[in-house]
């Protein structure tokens, strides 16, 4: 941890202007950041095994579903993240402290206004989810449970978004894993002893998820605002100007149109799934929590990218854009590569872990080398989401990922009646690859503009 924040120091000693990007630089934002990320799909892996120890597949199923609506409603606001990171790396590229304050202050008031509303509508959210994932009557039950107690993290967990994009904005990696860490920690801790140990099960998952976001969220905010300088303290006025509330507003509603669709894509084949039966579906959830440890693995890298594109257009400094894209390309590419292996070689011995039902371990067994290469096929669309973030390139986003559903639900429509889940797991690939190509394609031009604007 020392020498991470010495890479930091380094890389914020002189705050605006041009910079010089170097491996050590990536890493001083992606390490971190990995090992941060790596506690979510491991918090993924203790719910879905503590729930799997029970030995029932509709508790199992009940968790799949559950987790899925939180995916919609709480991914959904990663706008949040998303834009507080784009705008408060351009600002320190600018060097710009004040404005960095105001939109964290921003941002934070607008997750926690949000994170009351779906509190408090937070019946009518869990009937159009069972209206949406149509489960049976057993899960469904599991569901509601889930549900209405994890609920009340809402805005604690939104809150954590906020706190979460301003480092990253900032490009302060150990204090995003520490925040991470601490949140996922709780978490982990209070679902294997409400859960398993005192046998609550699915309520005691739900409630470990309430007390590492709020701890969370109150300590981050404790960190961040106390680094803050009380001479680049922006009046009430300033932070809720007209002109600095509408390139927010419309990032926030093109990143939150873009997540939505996303999510949308895995509510989908969640749906799709259930026709196939409850084993299948089982099965599924625990290969998509193999395909989560492949993309928060890569998230990292996508959050340096995010950073240090966000900050070279803030300087407009074109040479640090151009070395940022390829170096987290190569590095990208590479470790997505190393992990289709690695779970090609060990996937089966970790779905042994996360299950002991023999019926939804075969199946996951036949479906693995689909969720192996989801690390490879996602690279780019992980890696192009973190450049145009950083960007502020949010229309592109949200064309482009509704151009990719399209192609996915048609390749779901071919796919599916020919080969089943396997043809599920196909599109779920196919949808992958579109994302980051389409992104891709569109860098070039939008670099040149974003530069010559900048001039």
């Amino acid at each position: 941890m020392a020498a991470t924040e010495t890479l930091e120091r380094d890389a914020h000693a002189n705050e605006g202007g041009p910079f010089h990007v170097t491996n050590r630089l990536i890493f001083s934002i992606a390490l971190p950041m990995t090992l941060g990320f790596l506690t979510t799909p491991l918090l993924g892996l203790v719910d879905t095994a503590v729930v799997g120890r029970l030995g029932r597949a509709d508790l199992l199923a009940g968790l799949a579903i559950g987790a899925v609506m939180f995916d919609l409603i709480f991914t959904t606001f990663n706008f949040l993240r998303a834009a507080t990171t784009g705008l408060v790396a351009q600002a320190y590229g600018r060097g710009d402290r004040r404005e960095q304050q105001a939109v964290f202050w921003r941002s934070l008031v607008i997750a926690l206004v949000s994170g009351v509303a779906i509190v408090l509508l937070s019946p009518l959210l869990f009937s159009a989810g069972i209206w949406l994932m149509a489960p049976g009557a057993e899960v469904e039950a599991v569901t509601r449970t889930y549900f209405f107690y994890r609920i009340l993290s809402g805005p604690a967990a939104l809150a954590n978004y906020a706190i979460l994009g301003f480092v990253l904005g900032r490009g302060e990696g150990s204090i995003g894993l520490l925040l991470q860490t601490l949140i996922n920690g709780i978490n982990i801790v209070l679902a294997i002893l409400l859960g398993l140990v005192l046998g609550w099960g699915v309520t005691g998952v739900a409630l470990a998820t309430v007390t590492g976001e709020v701890i969370g969220a109150l300590a981050g905010f404790a960190i961040v605002y106390g680094r803050f300088d009380r001479r680049d303290a922006p009046d009430w006025a300033a932070i809720f100007a007209r002109e600095r509330l509408k390139p927010l507003f419309g990032l926030n509603r093109d990143i939150m149109i873009r997540s939505f669709v996303l999510l949308a894509a895995f509510t989908l084949m969640t749906r799709i799934g259930t026709a196939f039966g409850p084993v299948t579906l089982a099965a599924n959830a625990v290969l998509m929590t193999i395909f989560l440890v492949a993309g928060y693995y890569l998230d990292g890298l996508a959050n340096a990218a995010e950073q240090l594109t966000g900050r070279s257009i803030g300087a407009g400094y074109r040479p640090a854009f151009d070395r940022a894209l390829r170096m987290t390309a190569l590095w990208s590419l590479g470790l997505a590569a190393l992990t289709t292996l690695g779970f090609l070689v060990f996937g089966d011995d970790l779905v042994d872990v996360l299950t002991t039902a023999p019926d939804v371990r075969a199946l996951a067994y036949e479906y693995m080398p689909w969720a192996a290469l989801t690390a490879l096929t996602g690279a780019l669309a992980f890696l192009m989401d973190g450049v145009f973030i950083g960007a502020t390139w949010s229309r592109d986003m949200r064309n482009m990922m509704l151009a990719a559903f399209i192609g996915y639900a048609l390749a779901l429509a071919i796919l599916i009646p020919a080969f089943g889940n396997h043809g599920l797991w196909a599109g779920l690939n196919l949808f992958l690859l579109m994302r980051g190509v389409f992104l891709l394609i569109l860098v070039p031009r939008r670099a040149a503009q974003a530069f010559r604007a900048a001039q």
